[in-house]
């Protein structure tokens, strides 16, 4: 064999196992179910937080502890349950985001505590409390999180009026949940900051944070997402499922927000096949908008509630 055709067989191997690497190190940091790099660390709360009273009591409110069997599997996830001042059965159901878990949403369970409802605060698979190995960006979660709906209508009853509250992945599993087929006590959907799919936001994400073009290492890395979890990054896709969905989502979105970019939830909403409103916040980042402007965000979500879930249950 020629030297040259050596040397051309020698790169070939050589780029091959580098994307091979790559994709391999690229499945850890986007998939596999750990500490992420990416994510900030926990921040100590602060006096100075918009939300500190809210947060400060989610942190000592009595909660009860429930379990679930994740969809497909006999991993046990864990959730916080806070009823209502009133006995009532409204009930939300808090989905965290990706990288984080139940104890970020004291905010968000702060306000529906006030506005009169019970909440049931999960760690979602493979984060928090929660068994797992995978983070799926909704594909697998959005299954798991029906299952979590169906409990709190087998424990309050045929008469429980349930909402499926997420943010930034909790907001696109909540979109992936509205395309299931779903229970009629589940009543609406408030997504906040959402992506359209798990491939556009990965695209996104590997470009601003790498400067890396889709091709080869997205879809590399999607193939072995399909080898070693089950799933493409393209089968979780809150825009499809939307285009299901017929019951009503309130769609919330930072004006300001460049890690899920703006622009995404004017597709989603666009999609979206039920009743629907939308809320930008202005100036508002990445999953703050409540804290940007919690009168504006509070405001918006008592109104959109009011309309589909009476009250009085």
């Amino acid at each position: 064999m020629k030297r040259w055709l050596i040397a051309i067989v020698m790169l070939a191997i050589l780029v091959a196992a580098g994307l091979f690497g790559a994709s391999q190190y690229f499945y850890n940091m986007t998939v596999a179910s750990g500490k992420k790099s990416f994510v900030g660390p926990v921040t100590k709360l602060k006096k100075t937080d918009p939300l500190y009273q809210q947060k400060k009591w989610y942190q000592t409110v009595p909660k009860q502890h429930w379990t679930e069997q994740a969809a497909g599997t006999d991993l046990k996830l864990v959730a916080d349950y806070i009823p209502a001042t009133k006995p009532t059965k409204r009930t939300v159901v808090l989905v965290h985001g990706f990288g984080s878990d139940k104890e970020a949403m004291g905010g968000y369970v702060a306000m529906f505590h006030r506005l009169g409802y019970n909440t049931l605060i999960p760690d979602t698979r493979g984060q928090g409390a929660s068994q797992g190995k995978v983070i799926s960006y909704g594909y697998y979660e959005s299954k798991d999180y029906l299952k979590w709906v169906n409990q709190v209508i087998a424990k309050q009853g045929q008469q429980a009026q349930v909402v499926l509250f997420g943010v930034s992945m909790g907001g696109a599993t909540t979109m992936m949940t509205s395309g299931l087929q779903t229970p009629p006590q589940l009543k609406a959907y408030i997504e906040d900051c959402g992506y359209t799919n798990a491939e556009a936001e990965i695209t996104y994400q590997a470009k601003q944070m790498y400067n890396l073009p889709y091709w080869p290492l997205v879809p590399l890395t999607s193939s072995v997402a399909k080898a070693r979890a089950g799933f493409h990054f393209k089968d979780a896709n809150a825009v499809a499922a939307v285009k299901k969905n017929h019951k009503p989502m309130l769609f919330i979105h930072g004006g300001a927000d460049t890690f899920v970019p703006t622009r995404m939830v004017h597709q989603v909403y666009a999609a979206d096949a039920g009743p629907k409103q939308l809320l930008i916040v202005p100036g508002a980042k990445h999953a703050a908008a409540l804290s940007h402007d919690p009168q504006l965000y509070t405001r918006t979500v008592e109104g959109f509630l009011a309309k589909y879930l009476p009250a009085g249950h």
